[in-house]
């Protein structure tokens, strides 16, 4: 049980590594549409690449979406608007005039034989008004020909809008009907009356056209004819477009829509579950035999598969919601935030991986892949500092041309013109590319929840007037300026050679933070003819120098500098002695010295970035013992130095070349000429 659990512990990481590989098969599984797939991949315009084709069942041959669309748009410009007969406001208006005529009466002392007679042509106006009906003018708005629909009650009859009153009209009508001018009193007081009570009694329903509408709209077929089993669709060779565009892409949606049985879904997962685990595979394989060191930590594998799950996530959202803005999103983040975190091959392999699973849930698959890996091809290449905000505004601009120029030769290969452009399209590539703009902000989310360090953050830390770099100022200013010098060095070197110059310029200033535990014991600092090492043994003072790097990676923890910038602490004297103070012990001890006592811990430099640091450290510390120097002494003194390094085996793991260690050698050379202000000696 003891050696099973040692065991276990041993191969934590594995396991962990094992348990991440398992989980991020099985979310992206779940994630992915789980209909089936029809088996071939076509396009329009282009040729049938396949054996002739023959309809495998019975389906039906959908409509295109731009003739549901025309039909549609046909029921509702000749859709009927109806119109209610109100009777009630018949009823009321009746009711208030007959009241109103008594008051009249009342006034102006009527006979009843006159009552009756005013009565009768007040009747006969009020039947005249309201038969067949009184509308109001604005109300015609919703009539676009000559006829209304009208329902009374049950029944529903066309009817001429000219036969209806209209209230513009009404006016003129009572004066017409009422009698010759000038009017009585009592006529004048009627025709108020009048004017005044009767009411539109013809309404539109909007509520009824509304339901009919729809029922009209609910007939639609989106159909339009059937294709028998065993059914030629078409031939090998034939365009596609057409009827027989139209048949291969119903098909196609009857496939994905088919409702599984639980084998055939069992079998759809199992399928998906097994192409999703080999692209996994190839990324482990990938990190682990190109990049080892991301391989063994944990958090680094696990932060590449989130960035692939996010954007999976994203992508089935957005296709779930509606499939046409699937160009939206802004899947080039990912290489981008790969990139500032670890570099560009490995940002490319991972966006390329991704792309290749989308397509397993985008429509128009081989355009997608296509322009998607062609965006992040561009997107690696034209990103190269990403913490210069115009850089990542430039790159973007870029990114979206090529987006529009590789969406437009789509276009006009399946459409043979450039009349039929989906216009949408580009402004999806353009909001695209504004959300492309985000990853500034979602790497420094990142950056919190992971502990890792990017660029922008590089950029921050190599302020020299942040709080841990003004204290080895004001500490240890000799060391301070060194730093500064050894900074420069470095990263004219990582430029020349396209190492990631802000990293090693940023681990450069850090380098020699332990300094400031006993500033005085190193000779940068001492500004008197006294030094402190006179009264120490030579391994008591070579304790000191080598303990340096362990109270800097000691002060680095303190004040959370990422482990990128720790590393430079660790590598920069990797596992070289102390030589001057070695020497003096040999001197008194005689030969037989243990070097162990005289060798920095190391480990030796295990990158390009670290390599750089090693070199441009010991070569500008020891050009201040040159009293006076020359051309020639300088490049003897960078040979001499690097060679030397390089024969004691410290670059072994720096993945640097010999061709890059020469570059590095003539970049040095030349700066320290620069530094000492050497001339060329004419001769005399």
């Amino acid at each position: 049980m003891k050696n099973i659990i040692n065991k276990l512990l041993v191969n934590h990481s594995l396991i962990y590594k094992v348990f991440l590989y398992i989980a991020a098969v099985f979310l992206v599984v779940y994630l992915f549409p789980k209909g089936g797939h029809f088996k071939y991949e076509f396009q329009k315009g282009k040729p049938w690449q396949y054996n002739d084709y023959f309809a495998p069942f019975d389906f039906a041959v959908e409509k295109s979406e731009e003739e549901i669309a025309v039909e549609i748009a046909q029921i509702k410009g000749t859709a009927k608007q109806y119109y209610e007969f109100n009777e009630t406001e018949v009823k009321n208006v009746v009711k208030v005039v007959n009241e109103g005529l008594d008051k009249i009466f009342g006034v102006f002392e009527v006979s009843d034989t006159n009552k009756n007679e005013v009565s009768s042509k007040v009747s006969t106006i009020i039947s005249k008004v309201y038969e067949p009906g009184f509308i109001e003018t604005k109300e015609l708005e919703h009539v676009a020909g000559s006829t209304l629909t009208l329902k009374r009650g049950n029944q529903i009859q066309e009817i001429h809008k000219n036969k209806l009153l209209k209230s513009s009209e009404l006016l003129h009508f009572l004066n017409a009907e009422i009698g010759a001018q000038p009017l009585t009193e009592i006529e004048d007081e009627i025709l108020n009356l009048l004017f005044e009570t009767l009411k539109p009694n013809i309404l539109f329903n909007e509520e009824f056209t509304e339901k009919a509408l729809n029922e009209q709209l609910g007939e639609v077929s989106y159909t339009k004819g059937l294709v028998n089993e065993n059914e030629r669709i078409i031939f090998k060779g034939d365009i596609v477009e057409g009827e027989k565009l139209a048949k291969l892409n119903s098909l196609k949606n009857e496939y994905e829509s088919q409702v599984w049985s639980k084998s055939n879904y069992n079998w759809i997962v199992f399928g998906y579950t097994i192409l999703v685990a080999l692209a996994f595979l190839m990324l482990l394989l990938f990190l682990k035999k190109y990049r080892i060191d991301i391989f063994e930590n944990s958090n680094k594998v696990t932060f590449i598969f989130f960035n692939i799950i996010l954007v999976v996530l994203l992508v089935t959202l957005i296709v779930k919601f509606d499939s046409k803005y699937v160009y939206v999103a802004p899947i080039v983040i990912l290489p981008l935030v790969i990139k500032a975190f670890f570099d560009a091959r490995l940002g490319l392999f991972t966006h390329v991986l991704t792309v290749l699973l989308l397509g397993f849930i985008v429509p128009n698959s081989f355009e997608f892949i296509f322009l998607q890996i062609i965006a992040g091809i561009v997107t690696i290449l034209t990103i190269s500092e990403l913490y210069k905000r115009a850089n990542l505004f430039i790159s973007v601009v870029q990114i979206t041309f090529v987006y529009f120029v590789a969406y437009f030769a789509f276009s006009i290969i399946q459409e043979g013109n450039a009349l039929n452009l989906d216009w949408w399209k580009f402004g999806y590539f353009a909001l695209n590319g504004t959300a492309t703009l985000f990853v500034l902000p979602l790497i420094y989310i990142f950056e919190k929840l992971f502990s890792l360090v990017s660029d922008e953050s590089l950029k921050e830390l190599s302020n020299t007037n942040s709080k841990l770099l003004r204290e080895l100022a004001e500490k240890a200013p000799g060391t301070f300026q060194h730093s500064l010098q050894v900074a420069n060095l470095a990263e004219s070197a990582a430029n020349e050679i396209n190492a990631n110059a802000m990293l090693v310029r940023t681990g450069a200033l850090y380098h020699d933070i332990g300094k400031m535990e006993n500033p005085m014991y190193f000779i940068e600092n001492q500004s008197t003819n006294v030094n402190p090492h006179d009264e120490l043994t030579p391994r008591d003072s070579a304790q000191i120098i080598i303990n340096h790097i362990i109270k800097g990676v000691e002060l680095a923890k303190k004040h959370r500098l990422p482990d990128r910038i720790i590393d430079f602490i660790r590598t920069h004297h990797g596992t070289t002695l102390v030589y001057y103070f070695y020497m003096q012990e040999v001197e008194i001890e005689g030969e037989g010295v243990d070097k162990n006592y005289f060798k920095y811990p190391g480990p030796i430099p295990f990158s390009k970035e670290t390599a750089i640091l090693m070199m441009c450290d010991s070569v500008e510390a020891a050009s201040k013992s040159i009293k006076e120097p020359t051309a020639q002494l300088i490049d003897n003194l960078v040979e001499k130095v690097v060679n030397g390094q390089m024969e004691k085996g410290q670059f072994m793991n720096a993945d640097i070349t010999f061709k890059e260690l020469q570059t590095i050698k003539k970049v040095l050379k030349k700066k320290l000429k620069n530094i000492y202000h050497l001339r060329i000696e004419y001769p005399e």
